[in-house]
Formats: structure tokens, C-alpha cells, sequence
């Protein structure tokens, strides 16, 4: 043996001990429970996809979760690792009954970024051999995912990464996020009523009238926002029609162009190009899709948009406003205040659905941000109700 082979050998031989390779057991458990919860999940969503194709291939991720956990699971044996208890994590709940309420497509693509997750987990320091040996099959999901996410149905154009332009979940993230604003707004509202010592029908006034004042404002704003959205997209859309009748031979040209930057060779795009602009339909929608990244068939409802903010703003605004419908005092103050605590820290959680973030970091964050807001105003209102002499 030379010394150059003895070398080689040396290097790629497997180690004296699971030692030399600083394995960290705690990531290794971490990674356990992640994957048991990815299985939860995906079992979760299949029941709420209407097409079978995709609820098929959300089952299939599940058998594949399965099949990591119980590789994790062996080598926390091997190691000497006793195998903890795990119990399904109050993230993948959420989302099952998100899924259940709202439909398996306004999860998927939250789904999307855990999958991010656990690819880069796999490759973090400290990491077992035999589980960064699992990143790639990680990285599959991710981008099944993804596809899933941006994509209607089996078969359709994609979606030119709608998810990543919208921040994901469509309805479902504006329905949180309106949720906080109404909350916030309306619990440091009441709070500074309150701490002026305000009668309680006044307290109550000022809950109602933020609520209605609020939800008013958001649900007009949204109308007006997406209106004009909605109008600028057609324009551009009618726009594009218009540059296909009169110029169909420079439109041909932007596909090809198109198809190049993507990696077609260019007898091939030429090939698609053609085909695509054999039935006009066809090609107006592609041409807005490639060229304008929109999707002619959801350019968004400004009506569902108004109501769907008005709703939300109500439905957290009404939460400190509730306990001082029996009178006022110190207790509906504390119950005004749990309730909107319990609530803010809730949002919280909603939020961390979108971000990443652990659920009790976002809950306790949201449930700070609430608690400051609401302390300010309760300051103010007490000092203006002591120099006022109420």
C-alpha cells in the first residue's frame, strides 16, 4: 500500500467512534420529531385536496417522513439514545384545521418553507452522516412543494412564483393579519379609555366606534387598492391583446426569446412558439403569463378582498370590547385585558405559520407588541384622566 493510498483509505474509511464525527443527539432528536410532524401533516392535508393526483402524491410524502423518521429512529438506537416520546406539534394542528376550514391549497404553500427548513437543518454542524444523507430527498420535497403550491391543478402553466410575490395562503394570511390589526388597535383603544376611568357605557362607545371606525377604513382600503390593481392588470392584459393582433410576428419573437432564457434550445422554443400561437386564447393567456407574471384568472375580487378585511378587523377589534358589556370596574378590565392577551398571543402563533418563526416566539412577540401599545395608551388615559379631574 503506498503512502498516498494508505492516505485516501484513512480518509474515507468510516471513523473509530460516532465521537470523531461530533454528533449533536439533541439535533438528531430535533429532527425526529420534525420529520413524525411532516408525516402528521401530510396525512392531514390528502383528506382536503380535491384532486386525487395531488392528494396521492401529499400521501406519498407522508410514506417518505415515515421512512426518515424511522432511519432517525435507528441511529438514536445505535447511539445509545433512548428514543423520547413525541406528540404532534400545535404548528402541524394548526394546519391540518387551516386545511380542514380552508382547503389543502392555502396550506401548501406555508407547508413550502418548512420543507426549506429541514433541508438546511440536515446540513447544519453536528449533523448525522446518515441523516445528511437525507437532505436531497428533503430538497425533492421542498420542490414538490413548491410545484404543488404554484400550480392549479396537474397539467397547468406555472404560476410565475405567486406564492413568493403575495407572501402566500392568499385569504388565509389577510384574514390573520387583519385579525392583529383590529386587535392591537382596538385593545389599545380600550385600554386608554379605561384607564381614564371612564364610564363604562363610554367605554363601550369607544370599543363600537373604533371597531366600526376601523373595519370601516380597512374594508374601503382594501376596495380601493385591489380596484385598482384589478384595472391596471387589465389594461395591461388588453394591452398585450392588442400588441398580439397587430404584431403577432414580434410576440413569436418574446416567446422564443422567453423559452431561450429558459433553457430551450432554440429550434425548440421556435417549434413551441409556433404552436402556442395557433390558438390566439392560448396564446394571450401564455404571453400575459411569460411576459406580465400574471394570472388572467385570478386577478383578485375587490369585493371579496373589502368584506373578507371588514370581517377580519371586526372579529379582532370585538375581543376587548366584550367584558364591558356588563358594566365597568376592575373586573371587566382584567377580563378585557386576558382575553385580548389570549387572543394576541394566538395571532402570534397564526403569524408564525407564514414566518418560520417557533409558534411560542411569535405568540409571545405578538402578545409584547400588544401588551406595550395597549400599556402607552393606558398611561395616557390615566393622565388625562387624573389632570381632567374624571
Amino acid at each position: 500500500m503506498t503512502p498516498e493510498t494508505k492516505k485516501s483509505s484513512d480518509t474515507e474509511g468510516p471513523p473509530a467512534s460516532d465521537t470523531v464525527l461530533n454528533i449533536d443527539p439533541a439535533l438528531l432528536i430535533e429532527n425526529w420529531h420534525t420529520e413524525l410532524d411532516a408525516a402528521v401533516l401530510y396525512r392531514g392535508l390528502a383528506p382536503h385536496e380535491r384532486d386525487q393526483e395531488r392528494a396521492a402524491v401529499l400521501l406519498e410524502l407522508a410514506e417518505s417522513e415515515d421512512r426518515h423518521a424511522a432511519i432517525m429512529a435507528q441511529r438514536m438506537e445505535e447511539l445509545g439514545i433512548a428514543l423520547p416520546g413525541h406528540r404532534t406539534s400545535l404548528r402541524v394542528r394548526i394546519l391540518v384545521l387551516l386545511a380542514r376550514v380552508f382547503g389543502a391549497r392555502a396550506v401548501v404553500p406555508i407547508v413550502e418553507t418548512f420543507e426549506a427548513g429541514e433541508t438546511a437543518a440536515y446540513l447544519a454542524p453536528g449533523q448525522d452522516p446518515a441523516v445528511a444523507a437525507l437532505a436531497g430527498e428533503e430538497m425533492t420535497h421542498f420542490r414538490t412543494l413548491g410545484a404543488m403550491a404554484r400550480v392549479a391543478a396537474p397539467g397547468d402553466i406555472v404560476r410565475h412564483e405567486r406564492w413568493h410575490r403575495t407572501g402566500g395562503g392568499g385569504a388565509l394570511r389577510a384574514t390573520i393579519f387583519g385579525v392583529s390589526d383590529g386587535l392591537v388597535s382596538n385593545f389599545a383603544l380600550v385600554m386608554g379609555f379605561a384607564g381614564a376611568q371612564a364610564d363604562a357605557e363610554f367605554v363601550m362607545l369607544a370599543g363600537v366606534a373604533g371597531l366600526l371606525a376601523g373595519a370601516s377604513s380597512m374594508g374601503a382600503g382594501e376596495y380601493v387598492s385591489m380596484r385598482a390593481q384589478r384595472e391596471l392588470y387589465e389594461r395591461q392584459i388588453r394591452l398585450e391583446e392588442i400588441e398580439l393582433a397587430i404584431a403577432p410576428e414580434e410576440e413569436r419573437a418574446e416567446l422564443v426569446l422567453i423559452y431561450r432564457a429558459k433553457g430551450v434550445p432554440a429550434a425548440e422554443a421556435e417549434q413551441l412558439a409556433d404552436r402556442i400561437l395557433e390558438n390566439k386564447e392560448v396564446a394571450l393567456e401564455t404571453l400575459v403569463r411569460e411576459e406580465l407574471g400574471l394570472d388572467p384568472t385570478e386577478l383578485g375580487s375587490p369585493w371579496t378582498a373589502s368584506i373578507g378585511s371588514f370581517f377580519a378587523f371586526t372579529a379582532g377589534a370585538v375581543i376587548p370590547v366584550l367584558a364591558y358589556f356588563t358594566g365597568a370596574g376592575w373586573g371587566q378590565f382584567v377580563v378585557s385585558a386576558t382575553l385580548s392577551g389570549m387572543a394576541l398571543f394566538a395571532v402570534g402563533v397564526g403569524v408564525s405559520l407564514f414566518t418560520g418563526r417557533g409558534s411560542m416566539y411569535s405568540g409571545l412577540r405578538q402578545l409584547a407588541i400588544g401588551a406595550a401599545a395597549a400599556g402607552a395608551t393606558y398611561g395616557i388615559g390615566t393622565a388625562i384622566g387624573v389632570g381632567t379631574g374624571i
